[in-house]
């Protein structure tokens, strides 16, 4: 099928949602958000939607993947080619979160593992260590 084809065919919201993987609503709400444009609805008939719908959902899935917001990807869309440095400054600023998420989840990794340890330690069948370790106030 030709691009023309497809401007005048195109593809419904339901087929859309099939060929992207991604729900009927959830496109109806990245349109509500701007992230998609909603096509034009012909006096008889349905919107269609051109390849174009398609490459952008995809972009939509890939950017939320690796941690971006929706609120982020709506600034990578805006920003497109041309803007490299603020492009890269967004990707600076969410690697130096997903580091920071990183470091907390070693954090708590380190904690469990030391609960876990001492509640092989104890076989107290009355009291589990865990739970008492939970229920104990931070310092």
């Amino acid at each position: 099928m030709s691009d023309s084809q497809i401007e005048t065919h195109g593809y419904t919201i339901g087929k859309l949602a099939r060929a992207t993987g991604v729900g009927v609503e959830t496109i109806r709400y990245y349109e509500g958000l701007g992230l998609l444009r909603q096509p034009v609805k012909p006096l008889h008939g349905y919107r269609r939607y051109s390849n174009e719908a398609i490459a952008r959902l995809h972009f939509i899935r890939r950017a939320k993947q690796l941690g971006f917001s929706l609120q982020q990807t709506k600034e990578l869309l805006l920003l497109g080619d041309g803007h490299c440095d603020d492009v890269r400054s967004l990707a600076e600023s969410k690697l130096a979160t997903v580091e920071e998420q990183i470091s907390d989840l070693a954090a708590i990794k380190a904690v469990l593992d030391e609960l876990i340890a001492a509640c092989r330690e104890n076989r107290d069948t009355e009291h589990c260590s865990l739970i008492d370790a939970l229920f104990k106030k931070q310092a």
